[in-house]
């Protein structure tokens, strides 16, 4: 390395001698550390990387060289350097075999580089290593097979992950990571009971451990789903340091002819769900009314047509992927944000923090996530009067403000040419039941359901979107235990979008999941033709199907009860003509129904976005109420054991207040909006 050439000349010396000193053994591990921080803090990697080299080369009998190798490897791996921080990862452990922190960032090398099974064997010859455990291996084990879970989770390796992750678990109950994934995990395999308890972990530590969208597929409990989002919020984002990050109050542009400013935050603006449903509502907002900010937080992508199409259809793209999240609120405050809509809500690749700034007077929770974020900083969320209608309005935090439908289409989307049954695996003459949900919304109910359901319609089948060869194979299991012969479930592979679209009006009839019911792929059932029998709960992800069906025009297709769905699904089989009835209806109001009135849908946004602006200019932004949520935690937490699949409104209502009853007896609660509001005057 040439120091001369690189410094300016007061800097050249000090340098210099830090080199010769790392060349005649002078310089201790704790000054080269220092040295290679303050190179590093001046932008000077390449310097800092170079003086690790040197320090390494010349003092080999160094005590602490496995040290100075670790701290080399990342560096080199801040520098982009993956191969070579592999190799410093190596060294360290060849002079310190059990170096726990080298195992685990060696794992992460090799997954950065793209080798999973390495990534995973490095973890496990770590576990391994250290089965007889010490307080001090303790954090890296467990760390160890976190990673390996996490990895093999993503990687779809679900009964190894499984396996990994319950190991994490049983080693530190406590800690809720683990057991997070552990859990979402046996949801995608099906594996019932999901909440499996040990000698070692209790039931109430696994449930703690559940993150909201988990306990949405689990359990339709719209106020211990309340609880639980305002906890996992707390866990998750914490109390940020804000005091320094300026908070703009709202400019006054109402009546003035001034531009909304309005600002989409998602990972999902791309080949998703969500970036398929908000295509054209982006494509449609007014230009004179409001300006689009669009702030992408996911993967890099290259060559994804939806998101390219999102690109062209906003004023601004912004990707905020790389930023820290104060940086990357510092960015939109700098923009002059409006109105800010979290599109992600607790969903994977979220950046929750970013709103944790407030870098807009106005925060809005809309389409990506179905239920309350429970933060103090989302003031409202949009979604309409079927999913949430007046009544339910206890079970959120944010101020409900309405949409005709609160799942967008995009009538634009790209169709393939529709194929035959035979060309789908399909028997031409069978009535063919379908469900395109992911597996880990079908529950040990819902599928007892469906297995009556076939029974009671001979030569049947049941068509569903694999998930997992295990997971395949054990439904089949189920059904022969059930007394359904295995072959009348047929798993629809997973093709590109456009191909799985013309597949879908193949079957008869869609069966929704509950208590997680089904939200695109109703669109994208009803949108094919193909009518959706539903039953909805209390709960925000409950509902949402029948709203969607509501906004059909086919509302015939909601059931009371589960007992109605099972028993309407056997009919339809039995009657086929007036099933027929119900395609034509979705046919004659295809065009004309709400689910399709996109410019509808992008009007009643901005009418919205400006009611919001007026209240912020006003001062009348709400503030959430989180009072009690602790309380309403711990309640829902006993309760949920009693495993109640459905019931009516007031029955469930009636359980939470005889618990607040007797808390309140115990200790007085301060009154709340939701179930323990303040007594009516004159009453005590």
């Amino acid at each position: 390395m040439n120091v001369k050439t690189t410094f300016a000349s007061d800097e050249v010396s000090p340098l210099v001698d830090v080199f010769q000193r790392a060349r005649n053994q002078k310089l201790s591990l704790a000054e080269l550390l220092q040295s290679a921080e303050t190179l590093t803090g001046a932008g000077l990697l390449a310097q800092a990387v170079d003086l690790y080299k040197t320090w390494i080369a010349f003092n080999e009998g160094n005590p602490l060289l496995h040290m100075a190798c670790f701290n080399y490897a990342v560096a080199l791996r801040q520098a982009g350097d993956a191969v070579g921080a592999i190799h410093a990862l190596r060294a360290c452990l060849k002079l310190d075999a059990g170096f726990g922190p080298a195992h685990i960032n060696l794992g992460r090398a090799f997954e950065d580089c793209g080798q999973i099974d390495q990534a995973v064997r490095q973890w496990l010859l770590f576990t391994e290593a250290t089965a007889e455990i010490t307080p001090d291996k303790l954090g890296h084990r467990l760390m160890a097979l976190q990673h390996t879970g996490r990895v093999l989770e993503s990687a779809g390796r679900l009964e190894e992950a499984e396996i990994a992750l319950w190991q994490a678990i049983e080693l530190q109950p406590s800690k809720p990571e683990a057991a997070q994934h552990w859990l979402s995990v046996r949801q995608h395999l099906c594996k019932w009971p999901i909440v499996t308890p040990s000698h070692h972990v209790t039931a109430r530590q696994l449930i703690d451990a559940m993150s909201p969208l988990t306990l949405g597929c689990y359990a339709d409990d719209p106020i211990f789903q309340l609880a639980k989002a305002h906890r996992y919020n707390r866990t998750l984002v914490g109390r940020p340091d804000v005091g320094g990050f300026p908070r703009r109050p709202a400019r006054h542009k109402s009546g003035t002819g001034e531009r909304l400013r309005v600002g989409y935050v998602s990972s999902d603006l791309r080949q998703h769900a969500v970036g398929f449903a908000l295509s054209e509502v982006l494509e449609l907002h007014d230009r004179k009314s409001v300006e689009i900010y669009a702030y992408y937080c996911g993967e890099p992508r290259t060559g994804d047509p939806t998101q390219e199409r999102i690109r062209n259809a906003v004023d601004c793209w912004r990707d905020i992927a790389a930023f820290g999240d104060a940086e990357a609120a510092k960015l939109i405050l700098d923009d002059g944000i409006d109105v800010l809509v979290d599109v992600n809500g607790y969903t994977k690749h979220a950046r929750t923090a970013i709103f944790a700034y407030r870098p807009a007077p106005v925060v809005v929770n809309f389409c990506g996530y179905p239920g309350s974020m429970c933060s103090p900083y989302h003031q409202y969320m949009i979604t309409d009067g079927y999913i949430v209608p007046p009544e339910n309005e206890v079970y959120y935090t944010e101020k409900v403000l309405r949409i005709a439908c609160d799942q967008p289409v995009d009538r634009k989307r790209e169709i393939a040419p529709r194929p035959s049954r035979a060309e789908a695996g399909l028997p031409e003459g069978a009535f063919v039941y379908a469900c395109f949900n992911g597996m880990q919304k079908i529950t040990e109910n819902c599928f007892a359901r469906w297995m009556r359901i076939l029974a009671g319609a001979p030569g049947s089948v049941l068509w569903l979107l694999t998930e997992s060869e295990t997971a395949n194979r054990r439904l089949r299991e189920l059904a022969a235990r059930s007394g359904v012969a295995p072959e009348r479930i047929i798993f629809a592979p997973k093709v590109p979008n456009p191909k799985h679209l013309a597949r879908i009006a193949l079957a008869d009839l869609f069966l929704d999941t509950f208590p997680y019911g089904a939200h695109s792929t109703a669109a994208d059932a009803i949108t094919m033709g193909l009518p959706v029998l539903t039953v909805p709960g209390k709960s925000f992800a409950a509902r949402f199907c029948a709203s969607i069906v509501v906004s059909a025009g086919i509302p015939e297709m909601i059931c009371a009860t589960p007992e109605e769905y099972v028993e309407r699904a056997v009919a339809f089989a039995a009657d086929r003509k007036s099933l027929e009835a119900v395609r034509e209806s979705l046919a004659r109001q295809r065009e004309t129904c709400v689910l399709r009135d996109m410019p509808g849908l992008a009007r009643r946004l901005e009418e919205l976005f400006w009611q919001m602006q007026g209240e912020a200019e006003r001062g009348e932004t709400p503030v959430p109420d989180l009072r009690n949520l602790d309380v309403y935690y711990e309640i829902g937490a006993e309760l949920i054991q009693a495993n109640v699949e459905f019931e009516d409104d007031a029955a469930y209502r009636r359980r939470y207040v005889e618990k607040l009853a007797q808390w309140h007896d115990f200790s007085p609660l301060p009154h709340d909006t939701r179930l323990w509001p303040a007594p009516a005057a004159g009453v005590r």
